[in-house]
């Protein structure tokens, strides 16, 4: 084994696999690759899937109920505004930075083995967050499990490109793709049913049953490989020294950048320039390496480039339209996550069953990814174009048919992206694309969190302002406005109150101005590709 050959170091298939196809050249994904044989998808195997899909969710879910918790956790800790936001961002940027090198860990130790010790550390982690003694180890805690459970949503990918049947690997996908859309947004019920029911405890403790079921299955169904750690002799020490800070910083700018105002900020400033300095020398060493955390060769691939970029603003979607409706909610109408949980289950509930009948029509060879694509980002304009229209009269069954389209809309963007990303990939290449896939989602939540608190600051102190000064130049109405609700409280309250629902307005056009762009990318970008399990294309017919 050498180190100058990534393919020979062990990142992807099992050795009695037969070696792989080579990679296509660039912007040939149309004809679909021989795919080696492989097993049949036995029980067993079938279980230690499942496992995976469960720790993935685990994390997930760890990271959404604990936010959503977040007030309740401060409470009952006696934390500060300003020091509550740490415990999240603290763990996130963890989180995120960890997705970059989590597939050459798991490669090196096994997938089977780094997976199930992620998972007891961070149960055992999870569990003692309440117990910390001060502020101090309760962050230390946090970045500890950020770190845990970011290495366990890209093992998933590389376990369903290794493992699975071409005829049910996109089944497999869309087991992935829970992890972005069903697991979201289970987070808000469950916060709810924790903090109103159960103890804030439950925030964290919520991950040690699951992830003990997780653990069984991983032990029991997934087949062993053998250690590779004489991988740990070309270790890319220049790759990690400066990408997980990069990372790390750039996380911390975006989640601590509304608070601090931005670019206004000196400590703002150093995250994002020297964040992106270390950025641009990883990824420069990252090219050169010849043993590297991102194969960046791999954006020569249309249909990779386009799926990279298709779901980074695919993810500022779903982040965006499943946060809007909540936080207009809860400052317009004052809603706890406990009245804002139905919102979330009417999505949640039926992915179950609309994710694999995506995955089913996606699997017939006469349809075309494409399209299923396009459809999806247009039921997403259609979703933010009728939110614009909200009013301060809207409540929570108002949402409804805006989270009914969501329902159909996101597994046909997600599935149609994660198709297009893996169908004809290797599964050497299996690490790279999982590790380049799940760090630019969960740094894209990042970045639609930020941009939704930005954008969402401004644009409020704008209608304020404008408000405000609209009521000033009228004297008159000024005055009966005043008489007609008792009090200046009252006045700046509705105020306040419109304000809010027109940054509401504002923020769903935005999300409309993303999916139009990404829109725009379908006819130019990707190329036509066939499912995994067909080994030849057909022949071209007029107008294909």
């Amino acid at each position: 084994m050498t180190a100058g050959n990534p393919l020979a170091s062990g990142t992807g298939a099992p050795t009695l696999a037969p070696s792989p196809a080579p990679a296509p050249a660039p912007g040939t994904e149309a004809h679909a690759q021989p795919t080696p044989k492989q097993p049949a998808l036995s029980l067993r195997l079938a279980v230690g899937l499942g496992g995976m899909l469960l720790a993935s969710l685990l994390a997930i879910l760890n990271e959404q109920v604990t936010a959503l918790s977040l007030a309740d956790i401060q409470g009952a800790l006696s934390i500060g505004h300003d020091d509550g936001t740490w415990l999240t961002t603290l763990f996130e940027a963890a989180n995120v930075a960890t997705m970059v090198f989590a597939p050459w860990f798991g490669i090196t130790f096994t997938l089977k083995r780094f997976t199930i010790g992620a998972v007891i550390a961070t149960m055992l982690l999870g569990f003692l967050c309440p117990f910390a003694p001060n502020l101090l180890t309760l962050y230390v805690l946090r970045v500890l499990q950020g770190i845990a459970g970011g290495c366990l949503p890209p093992m998933l990918i590389i376990v369903a490109l290794r493992y699975l049947p071409p005829k049910v690997k996109l089944y497999g996908l869309a087991g992935y793709a829970l992890t972005a859309t069903f697991g979201p947004a289970l987070g808000t019920p469950l916060a709810a049913l924790w903090t109103e029911y159960a103890g804030w405890q439950m925030a964290f403790w919520k991950i040690v049953p699951l992830g003990i079921v997780s653990c069984v299955a991983i032990l029991r169904g997934l087949p062993p490989d053998p250690l590779k750690l004489e991988r740990l002799g070309a270790f890319n020490w220049t790759g990690f020294l400066t990408g997980f800070p990069a990372v790390a910083m750039l996380v911390i700018g975006l989640l601590q950048g509304d608070r601090l105002d931005w670019l206004d900020s000196g400590f703002i400033r150093v995250m994002f320039v020297g964040g992106g300095l270390l950025l641009v020398t990883f990824l420069v060493n990252e090219w050169f390496h010849a043993l590297p955390f991102f194969k960046l060769q791999l954006l020569s691939r249309r249909n990779f480039t386009h799926g990279l970029t298709t779901l980074a603003g695919a993810v500022i979607l779903l982040v965006g339209v499943a946060t809007i409706p909540g936080q207009y909610l809860a400052r317009v109408h004052t809603y706890r996550p406990l009245q804002t949980a139905p919102l979330s289950l009417l999505v949640a509930i039926p992915l179950l069953i609309v994710l694999p009948l995506t995955a089913a029509v996606l699997n017939l060879r006469r349809v075309d990814h494409r399209w299923v694509m396009a459809i999806g980002l247009c039921l997403m304009v259609t979703t933010c174009l009728m939110g614009s229209f909200i009013t301060s009269e809207w409540i929570r069954n108002n949402f409804y048919w805006l989270q009914s389209i969501q329902i159909i809309a996101q597994p046909m963007v997600i599935l149609a992206i994660l198709m297009g990303v893996t169908t004809g990939l290797p599964p050497t290449d299996g690490p790279f694309a999982s590790a380049m896939f799940n760090s630019l989602k969960t740094f894209s939540a990042a970045a639609a969190t930020g941009l939704i608190e930005g954008l969402g600051t401004d644009r409020e102190r704008l209608h304020s302002n404008m408000l405000v000064d609209h009521l000033g130049n009228h004297a008159l109405v000024t005055r009966q406005s005043i008489g007609a609700v008792h009090s200046l409280g009252e006045l700046a309250h509705r105020i306040h109150v419109q304000a809010v629902v027109l940054t509401s307005a504002d923020l769903y056009l935005v999300m409309a101005g993303v999916a139009v762009a990404l829109l725009f990318l379908v006819p130019v970008l990707p190329v036509r590709i066939y499912p995994p399990w067909c080994t030849t294309p057909p022949l071209p017919t007029k107008g294909r």
